[in-house]
């Protein structure tokens, strides 16, 4: 009887340890679970190197119009805002002590003129003429004399006359001769030095009067402020009455009929970058990007900075784009064809940095992949090293899979339901 209550006792005690057990295997009996991903086959195509960059747009031209002298503004023809052509009159400055020495100037070049004029038509041919024509006598003067002279001689040597009469004629001929000499030096020099230096004398005031001329000619022009572009007024500081001060900003005009986005890259990206090549803008405010074309590419790297300034152009006939506006820039380089193309949702890092995919072997396990990355955009990357034509790389789903975990194919819309299930399941029955 006591053997038998031990035996019952045994049983029922053991009984827990058999429900445990039991409870044990059939938990160990749980299905493996499966995390369901996209994929994408690694296969060839063509991928496009983008280079994107942040930038600021600037007008295509712009005037800072500043006056060349100090004056009171007289009248503004212009507002901001206000479209204007090159050349047109924006604004006047007062003027009118600049229009007086500009009219005296004009009149002391005129004088100068005529003074010029008569000195080169009158003064100095007379002056020449005159020389010439004493010369001429000087020379009628030593022939007659000379003819005296050799008169004498013959009546001397006759006896006719006395020896006093021929050392008289020969005094004369001396005479002569000198006055003659005089006269051929003055219209060698009226030909050589004094003409010449008559007709500089009268060149250089008449070219200083004229530059004292032009000189307040260009002080009242000053006094007029143009535009030298085409474009619209951004900026116009005074008003009429206050003084502008020479070298001071008095107008801003700028050409906004094309804008340009100008980034600093290093010199690696900006190789990959040609004058024409396409670019995208895309600008706060516009839900599309704007189109544009680079414009320039620096031939020299930025002194400061070791950079290469690039310039995107976009075309703004509408006027809708400002200047100073703050805009992501995609610049369009070069093609790669016949290459290994994977989606860029597929690239993770591993812990060390490195590119890395979850390849999807034929037993639906995924591996963590080490993989090389040539060209990479914000959709597409190139794949050099790691992966072969055909082989499935985990995309949508994969990232933070552990290595060795099994996964399940499905499309988009398999996978946008299943999210939308586990989102209502985890909303605990509401």
């Amino acid at each position: 009887m006591k053997n038998d209550c031990i035996v019952k006792y045994f049983a029922v005690a053991l009984l827990p340890i058999a429900l445990v057990a039991a409870g044990c295997a059939k938990q160990e009996a749980v299905p493996e679970a499966v995390v369901s991903v996209q994929a994408a086959t690694v296969a060839p195509g063509s991928i496009t190197e983008h280079v994107e960059s942040d930038a600021v747009l600037s007008p295509v031209a712009q005037a800072a119009i500043a006056p060349k002298i100090t004056a009171p503004v007289k009248k503004f023809y212009v507002q901001r805002g206000a479209k204007v052509k090159a050349g047109q009159l924006l604004a006047t400055l007062e003027n009118q002590d600049l229009a007086g020495a500009a009219l005296e100037g004009e009149g002391s070049y005129n004088s100068a003129q005529a003074v010029y004029e008569t000195t080169t038509k009158a003064q100095v041919p007379e002056q020449y003429q005159q020389a010439q024509l004493d010369l001429e006598q000087a020379q009628a003067n030593l022939n007659l004399n000379q003819k005296i002279v050799d008169s004498r001689t013959q009546l001397f040597s006759e006896g006719a006359i006395a020896g006093r009469d021929v050392d008289m004629a020969k005094a004369a001929l001396v005479q002569a001769q000198a006055a003659y000499d005089a006269a051929q030096k003055r219209l060698e020099g009226i030909k050589s030095v004094g003409r010449e230096a008559a007709l500089r004398s009268a060149k250089g005031q008449l070219e200083s009067a004229q530059g004292k001329y032009q000189t307040a000619e260009a002080d009242l022009n000053y006094s007029h402020i143009t535009s030298p572009i085409s474009g619209v007024v951004t900026d116009r500081p005074l008003y009429a009455g206050e003084t502008a001060a020479a070298g001071a900003p008095l107008i801003t005009v700028m050409d906004i009929s094309a804008l340009l986005a100008k980034v600093h890259l290093p010199q690696a990206q900006a190789q990959l970058l040609r004058v024409g090549a396409d670019a995208s803008v895309k600008v706060p405010g516009l839900t599309a990007p704007v189109d544009g074309k680079i414009a320039l590419v620096s031939p020299a790297l930025d002194p400061g900075s070791t950079t290469v300034e690039v310039w995107v152009r976009i075309e703004n006939k509408a006027g809708e784009l400002k200047p100073g506006t703050p805009v992501h820039v995609t610049m369009t380089g070069p093609t790669v064809k016949d290459t290994l193309v994977i989606p860029a949702a597929a690239l993770s890092k591993d812990q060390n940095g490195r590119d890395t995919v979850m390849l999807i072997g034929a037993d639906s396990v995924v591996h963590q992949k080490p993989v090389t990355v040539g060209i990479r955009d914000s959709e597409e990357a190139q794949i050099t090293a790691g992966l072969s034509n055909g082989q499935q790389v985990a995309t949508t789903g994969g990232y933070g899979l552990d290595d060795g975990t099994k996964v399940k194919v499905v499309s988009a819309e398999e996978m946008e339901k299943s999210t939308e299930v586990g989102k209502k399941d985890s909303g605990g029955g509401l």
